[in-house]
């Protein structure tokens, strides 16, 4: 065996590191940035390993990455690139500079439908180039599940396949040119080349004359192991491939160094653009869900379906499938299935003739009752039959991961194998042989149609008995697939986890190829070292190895996690669903800035570093911490579309205020944690109190001492406010035939929008209940938005024992605004989980919409068809706290209740508002950009007569501030169209 090739050394001290983040920033136009919490950020990726780099550079252009590469060289470090940090086998972890190319290096340049191509640079992202290229009937092949924050750099570094391979194949299929930097810092083109094409490249003095002309030297001189020594089954995602650069069938086959490249994970090129090929896009998919008693049964079940002609065949066990049903988010899944199956079997057939894929459909389940395979088969046909069951489909490994306890996880370093699927069931079979034998659970799911499953083991890496035990059960696993002709790494790639396996997979003919293939590209071990050859053990480099405070800062919040605080941030396992940006709200802050530390992964981790100094609470009042959590809106989102549901929002709260105890509370803060008090005065000086926000001067001034933007219209206050209509208004004389609802009169809907509130109680009337105005004090729920965790705690006790007082026993309380309604049902228990006063209030909440569905639908209320809100299409924008808690089935029930109403659900994401967040000077911008993502284009889009509807306040105030236009509130729609001379009532 040959020495090892050495790397690329680091700089020796701190001086020389310091001048390396000098030479950066003077010769990059992008950021720079060696912080400890940065370095932090990008120590890990979706893998289970850890390394802190050197720094982090986010490259503007290729100019900038040449200039990176050139500092690496003059400082003697290693780079590599790094896309969405997704990675499962540790690709894009280590300890030299790393170069985030998804921040800015994300334009689609050119798309050709006519070629079926698309020209683009390593940081767009692979939904994004497939919605620019659907108008067109095209798509990129390679369909990943993590599509919508995968960017393109990264599927080709990793040579990404997803569920569609059995189609479309792998990114290596896919791949026309690309454009690089090697590792002198010089730039060259890949694209295929003729023979005499390439002789002319090669009698260059260049590091590129010489890959083209060493290259093939290195694939004559070991055909032969070329030939043999690469598994034979077609997917894989392992090693250099010079099998594709080896054709004996074609001797004058093209030489393509550009297809060669895709897979070899940073280590010997770093990629700025790339031209794609595109597919044709399918305009009709249909999926048949076919309930198995058994994850067995359903693996058997897959040859009948293979003999269909399917897209793909993807299977989901019992594990994830109970998961789903935790998180609002997934739930619906649950309520679409027969019975409780041991796994689920998704088939899905693509194509452009609906009836013959309807046909297919008919085909299966035909073979699967002949073969007696499974006991139910579900169809969905329709785009939004099938909306659940892909977002769960495409969510399986974050759900997976959501239960892990502490450090014990669902590692993935098994989780990559594939064999033929005639194997699969057998070897499966064997695969939890192996586990069994060494004590460990897994969860299994992955796609049957090419014999990829993703089992992940559940190891905890602090315990080395597990850690030993884990090393074992790859070794045997490697064996084992090998065995059935398989491939160890069949499109997660080799890293960190597999790496290390190579040469005993390969053979010691083909993995000296490839490490002279290694030296031909990066003769000094510059580009990602430590990957696919010359690795480190598997077991190095692991996180959560490092030991932990004794003892964790006191919390004013509950946190009901092992390790505590701590262990609720930990919970996120980096898969980075929160850097999406075309869908749902999670993170809002991240769409608007692209910056890491600004996803709810960036931020738990930053909280990760906190928690884990010797003085955590000192370290949460640490102000880069403060600034990482500053433009986080607590929208609350991650709670619920986090897989793993973390809860950065309540993270927050709690580490504002020990930031707050070492600092001092800024009096804005005092101020907006007020709100209640501070609209009661607004309200009791009406007029008068509005007057200051109609003068530009005072705005100014306000802006000056209390840092509230002048750009934003203030609320206006109500003198006629909600307590006092509801004083003078005449009592029910009848009995109420559904007996007391209270509602709570919030510090909104009370003060500055009373209509809403009227509007609210006359339906509650009307429907036949006897409502109390709940008017006697302040949820928390702005002082807890502003860290004054303390004066929320004793607001929220105070307003549950009042309720639980005064109030009858097991009857509703409903209010129109979500976030302060639901504070009652959440964080008043995890601020008093063990006041039984506080439980029995919280379990009485209810939405409002709910008991007016039920009215309605009971004939207490009746809508006039003649009303001005019907026929009317209503456009919803949901209030993200609303979709986080309880979501928002029941105002959609609601507003379908209409006559002839055509109700659409936005998906536009967070508005940017977040109570008092948009009225902050300084987060002013942030909140626009928010708004301006989805929300605004979106009411843009519509004519001026749709109606907006939005029940919270603040997303109200960010649509007329934003869009020009009036958004109601749903029941203000419902009292327009109530038949009132024919409803019950007294």
């Amino acid at each position: 065996m040959t020495a090892t090739h050495e790397p690329a050394a680091g700089p020796k001290s701190p001086a020389a590191t310091r001048d390396l983040e000098q030479h950066l920033r003077r010769d990059l136009a992008g950021e720079v940035a060696f912080d400890d919490y940065t370095r932090h950020l990008f120590a890990s990726d979706a893998s289970m390993y850890e390394i802190p780099p050197l720094g982090v550079v986010f490259p503007r252009d290729a100019d900038d990455v040449q200039a990176a590469v050139v500092a690496a060289i003059e400082h003697g470090v290693s780079l590599l690139p790094r896309g969405a940090g997704t990675s499962l086998a540790g690709q894009t972890v280590g300890p030299g500079l790393i170069l985030d190319l998804s921040r800015h290096l994300n334009r689609i340049v050119e798309l050709d439908p006519d070629a079926r191509t698309a020209l683009v640079e390593p940081g767009v992202v692979q939904d994004r180039l497939n919605h620019a290229a659907a108008p067109h009937g095209l798509m990129f092949g390679p369909d990943t599940s993590t599509g919508n924050r995968a960017t393109i750099g990264g599927m080709i570094g990793n040579n990404s396949a997803g569920s569609g391979s059995l189609r479309h194949g792998m990114t290596i299929d896919h791949i026309r040119e690309l454009d690089v930097v090697l590792s002198d810092a010089s730039r060259t083109h890949l694209a295929p080349l003729t023979e005499a094409e390439r002789r002319r490249r090669a009698e260059a003095t260049t590091l590129d004359g010489r890959i083209h002309r060493e290259l093939p030297r290195i694939v004559a001189a070991n055909a032969s192991a070329i030939a043999d020594g690469f598994p034979q089954f077609w997917r894989r995602a392992c090693g250099y491939r010079l099998d594709r650069l080896a054709d004996p069938t074609d001797p004058d086959a093209p030489f393509d160094p550009a297809k060669f490249v895709v897979g070899s994970e940073g280590t010997l090129v770093v990629a700025t653009r790339a031209l794609v090929d595109l597919v044709p896009r399918p305009t009709r998919t249909v999926i048949a869900v076919g309930h198995f008693t058994s994850v067995a049964a359903a693996i058997e079940a897959t040859e009948d379906a293979l003999a269909c002609d399917p897209a793909a065949v993807e299977l989901m066990d019992r594990v994830i499938l109970d998961l789903s049903r935790q998180r609002i988010e997934y739930a619906s899944l649950g309520t679409l299935l027969e019975g409780a199956p041991e796994a689920l079997l998704f088939v899905t057939f693509s194509g452009d003739d609906e009836a013959e894929l309807r046909g297919r459909l008919r085909r299966l389940g035909t073979l699967w009752t002949r073969h007696r395979h499974g006991y139910h088969t579900l169809q969905a046909i329709t785009p939004g039959a099938q909306g659940a069951l892909l977002k769960v489909r495409k969510a399986s490994l974050g759900l997976l991961m959501a239960a892990g306890e502490g450090t014990r996880r669902p590692h993935a370093f098994v989780e990559d194998t594939a064999v033929h699927p005639v194997h699969l069931a057998a070897y499966t079979r064997r695969f939890k042989e192996v586990l069994d034998r060494h004590g460990l659970t897994a969860g299994f799911y992955g796609h049957c149609s090419v014999g990829c499953l993703h089992i992940r083991p559940f190891v905890d890496l602090a315990d080395p008995a597990q850690v030993v035990t884990m090393r074992a059960v790859a070794e045997e696993i490697k064996d084992l697939v090998a065995e059935y002709g398989g491939v160890n790494s069949s499109e997660h790639g080799d890293g960190l986890a597999r790496s290390e396996f190579n040469r005993q997979i390969f053979g010691d003919e083909l993995y000296e190829a490839m490490r002279r293939v290694k030296r031909l590209f990066d003769p000094d071990n510059r580009m990602n070292p430590g990957k696919i050859v010359d690795a480190p053990s598997m077991t190095d480099n692991l996180r959560d190895r490092a030991p932990l405070p004794e003892v964790g800062p006191r919390t004013r919040l509950d946190f009901e996690v092992i390790g505590g605080m701590r262990g609720a941030a930990d919970r996120c396992m980096n898969i980075g669903l929160c850097r999406k940006t075309g869908s749902g709200a999670m993170c809002p802050s991240y769409m608007a800035t692209r910056n890491e530390e600004h996803s709810t992964r960036g931020r738990a981790n930053a909280l990760v570093k906190a928690l884990s100094e010797p003085d955590p609470h000192r370290a949460l009042g640490d102000e880069r911490l403060h600034e990482i959590l500053d433009l986080c809106l607590m929208c609350k989102a991650c709670k619920s579309e986090c897989p793993l549901g973390v809860d950065i929002a309540t993270l927050k709260a709690e580490t504002l205020s020990h930031h707050h105890d070492l600092h001092g509370i800024p009096l804005r803060s005092r101020v907006f944690g007020a709100i209640r008090l501070l609209n009661r005065l607004g309200s009791a000086g009406a007029p008068l109190t509005n007057l200051p926000g109609r003068i530009g001067p005072l705005r100014r001034l306000l802006e000056r001492r209390l840092g509230i933007t002048a750009a934003r219209p203030l609320p206006v206050f109500a003198r006629d406010n909600l307590i006092r209509w509801f004083g003078r208004r005449p009592r029910r004389t009848t009995p109420a035939p559904l007996g007391q609802v209270t509602f709570l009169a919030d510090s909104f809907t009370t003060y500055t929008e009373p209509e809403i509130g009227r509007a609210a109680l006359e339906l509650l009337e009307l429907a036949g209940w006897q409502p109390q105005l709940a008017s006697f004090g302040c949820c928390g729920r702005a002082a807890l938005s502003k860290g004054l965790v303390d004066d929320a705690k004793a607001k929220a006790l105070d307003l549950a024992h009042t309720l639980a007082a005064g109030t009858e026993p097991n009857t509703p309380i409903v209010g129109c605004e979500p976030s302060c309604l639901l504070t009652l049902k959440a964080e008043h228990v995890a601020m008093h989980p063990d006041d039984p006063q506080v439980r029995e209030v919280a379990g009485r909440v209810r939405q409002v919409e709910e008991l007016l569905v039920e009215a309605i639908d009971a004939g207490h209320l009746r809508l006039r068809g003649d009303a001005w809100p019907a026929g009317r299409r209503l456009l919803y924008q949901g209030h993200c706290h609303q979709k986080a808690e309880v979501g928002t089935a029941a105002t959609i029930a609601l507003l379908g209740r209409i006559p002839g109403a055509e109700v659409v659900e936005l998906d536009a994401g967070c508005c940017g508002m977040a109570g008092s967040f948009g009225f902050e000077a300084e987060h002013y911008d942030v909140s626009m950009t928010v708004g301006g993502d989805r929300l605004f284009p979106a009411i843009a889009a519509e004519p001026e007569d749709t109606v907006l509807v939005a029940t919270g306040v603040s997303c109200r105030q960010q649509i007329r501030h934003g869009g020009g236009r009036r958004a109601w509130h749903p029941v203000e729609l419902i009292r327009a169209a109530l038949d009132e001379p024919s409803v019950a009532g007294g």
